[in-house]
């Protein structure tokens, strides 16, 4: 499998995650009970085995993972394609971030730059058809974000998750190549329009300041 390549947005840089990485995903493995119960971890980890991960998941197969960051190198969270199937050309998805790095956008558009490379064709993407993930039904916020990226809800498993004294269900959601490019259109028709109203509340202004002289 190719390298995990860095992806560049607006807001974060996406590089592929390495041993420098071990203390702060400790923290966000270790520290961070509501991030867990919100994505469905229940495996508990020793920080040796996070040391080793760290040290060694470029080099497995199946999969891609890249660490967010924003203005610096430091690790703010993780964007992970696995259970990639050439044959299928598919993929799952899956996001964390750390506490305090939750709701300034990074998620989104890290989701978007890591899409954009599923399905680009080979070899400058994966050339993918679909990608899917999982969201909890005690999670509307993260499903919220992934539906406005193009995901759309393909079943649901009733119950399947206890959630303390409860249970609640697993939603799961997949987007093709045909949405992705749909989305990723309507949103670059979005911007052009707010430009172009940008552009003309600009011009009223200076029109208005020319009046007033």
């Amino acid at each position: 499998m190719a390298a995990t390549p860095v992806l560049t947005g607006e807001l974060v840089v996406l590089r592929p995650i390495g041993p420098q990485d071990a203390e702060h995903m400790w923290q966000m493995v270790a520290e961070d009970p509501e991030g867990a119960r919100m994505t469905g971890t229940t495996q508990t980890f020793a920080r040796e085995q996070i040391d080793e991960w760290c040290a060694t998941v470029e080099e497995r197969e199946g999969r891609h993972d890249w660490a967010i960051t924003h203005g610096s190198d430091e690790y703010l969270g993780e964007i992970v394609l696995n259970e990639i199937d050439d044959h299928a050309a598919s993929a799952n998805l899956r996001l964390a971030l750390r506490p305090g790095q939750r709701g300034r956008g990074f998620g989104g558009e890290a989701i978007e730059l890591v899409l954009d490379h599923a399905f680009a064709e080979a070899p400058e993407g994966l050339g993918l058809h679909r990608v899917s993930l999982d969201v909890l039904s005690i999670n509307p916020r993260a499903r919220m974000l992934y539906e406005s990226l193009g995901f759309v809800e393909e079943g649901r498993l009733r119950e399947a998750h206890r959630d303390g004294e409860f249970w609640c269900d697993v939603i799961l959601m997949g987007v093709l190549e045909d949405d992705h490019r749909a989305a990723r259109a309507e949103q670059a028709a979005h911007r052009a329009r707010d430009a172009e109203a940008a552009r003309a509340a600009e011009a009223e202004r200076r029109a208005r300041r020319g009046d007033d002289r």
